[in-house]
């Protein structure tokens, strides 16, 4: 059979054909991606960026300074408000052997709020790099913090290794008055993507956070909100544009590769989310009479995740973490019906925020229930960001990414921006 006509026969598979994201094979989801189109700092002026519009009208190009004019009247904005915290930490034993610790999460306790201001001990989920290096025996540095000094100690736990090969890390000072924020604060890196193949620069501490960050517990940044500046903010909130923030703490696990050949055989990560009650019941009212626009995947994973943690707390079923496949087999129910189901919860319990975990893999063959246009970048070849976008704005990922590269785009965290509408059959 002639090329073409397999070409041609494959897209309308691809087009027509209903989608098991089980079955999807990663190699499908690949582009040339140059280095040198990955952009290693971002620009001077962080809205002088270029951002490329997707909508029914097809591909534009403008600068992302425009988005307020280019946002839907009566829309509300959503954004994740996580901050990055300096989670790499450099220790030196005393052969001069480097051992790397990144700190991925906490573990005790298991609060964010209450590790950071932990006194005296408290516990990480952890990466280690040079592990081979640490055969036994505490690690120790001297750390000197605003609120004074203190020798820390880094202590593996005597707790299997994880699946994605963290290691539970106590960690150890002898100064009451010094909390472990301070002591990351003072001797913590910010930790940049891997794929910028380099050292973190000082001005990655500035860069690599959102002007609206401040709850601290992500160890990568919601990048697409790297874009915004507080004079860009007001100019959203004189349109109209009513802004509101979700939580959603980046994990490690946001830059790890796809490796297995189909998609079903890929361990979604997890990530922790906060959502007040009150957004909650507002996006009820939102949802099919304003347009929702989520910043980044993270602010669109947190948002979907709600509909379908709704759906297992009427069902009965919720259990405080979100499966990656549940959404692919769960009984249908209306939307706001599924939100109040959660303000519900919150009420009978008390709390004024929902705290869970997410598991969620969007990918082709998903139905979009909240967001209708979402702010992001460009993402790696093969990845599971790059498959989130291809369920919201279908094959067109393809053109768009192609347009990209032809006309001098910037990629990845520190490159340029789009704005997609969501297509007819999301």
């Amino acid at each position: 059979m002639p090329y073409a006509v397999c070409e041609l026969l494959s897209n309308f598979v691809r087009k027509y054909a209903p989608m098991n994201p089980r079955d999807i094979k990663i190699e499908d989801y690949a582009y040339p991606l140059p280095d040198e189109r990955i952009a290693k700092h971002p620009l001077a002026e962080r809205d002088a960026c270029r951002l490329l519009v997707f909508d029914k009208d097809g591909i534009s190009d403008h600068i992302f300074k425009e988005l307020p004019e280019l946002l839907p009247d009566n829309a509300m904005l959503v954004y994740n408000n996580t901050r990055v915290i300096n989670a790499r930490l450099r220790f030196n034993k005393s052969t001069g052997a480097l051992i790397e610790i990144f700190c991925l999460e906490p573990h005790e306790p298991s609060d964010y709020n209450l590790a950071f201001a932990a006194h005296g001990a408290c516990a990480w989920q952890c990466l280690v790099g040079n592990s081979k290096k640490w055969k036994d025996g505490a690690l120790e540095t001297y750390v000197k913090t605003g609120v004074g000094s203190t020798r820390l100690r880094a202590i593996r736990c005597p707790i299997p290794m994880s699946p994605d090969r963290s290691q539970t890390i106590a960690f150890e000072w002898d100064n009451p008055s010094i909390s472990f924020s301070d002591i990351i604060s003072a001797i913590g890196e910010i930790p940049i993507p891997p794929y910028l193949n380099r050292r973190s620069e000082e001005s990655d501490a500035t860069d690599y956070q959102t002007v609206y960050s401040r709850i601290e517990g992500s160890v990568a940044a919601p990048t697409a909100g790297l874009h915004f500046t507080p004079e860009l903010l007001k100019a959203i909130d004189r349109r109209g544009i009513e802004r509101r923030e979700v939580t959603l703490h980046v994990g490690a696990g946001t830059f790890r590769p796809v490796k297995s050949d189909s998609i079903g055989d890929h361990d979604m990560h997890s990530e922790t989310i906060a959502v007040s009650r009150a957004f909650i019941a507002d996006i009820a009212e939102a949802v099919g009479r304003r347009p929702i626009v989520a910043v980044g995947t993270t602010s669109v994973r947190t948002l979907e995740s709600l509909y379908h943690i709704g759906c297992l707390m009427a069902s009965g079923q919720w259990d405080g973490e979100l499966p990656q496949w549940t959404p692919y087999s769960m009984t249908e129910m209306p939307v706001s019906d599924a939100l109040n189901s959660i303000t519900a919860h919150l009420d009978k319990s008390g709390e004024e925020t929902l705290l869970a975990r997410t598991r969620i893999i969007i990918a082709p063959g998903y139905r979009y229930r909240i967001v209708d246009a979402m702010v992001t970048n460009f993402h790696q070849p093969q990845s599971t960001l790059l498959l989130l976008v291809s369920a919201f704005i279908g094959e067109s990922w393809r053109e768009i990414y192609r347009h990209a590269l032809d006309t001098d785009y910037r990629f990845l965290s520190y490159g340029d921006a789009c704005l997609f509408f969501k297509g007819p059959t999301t």
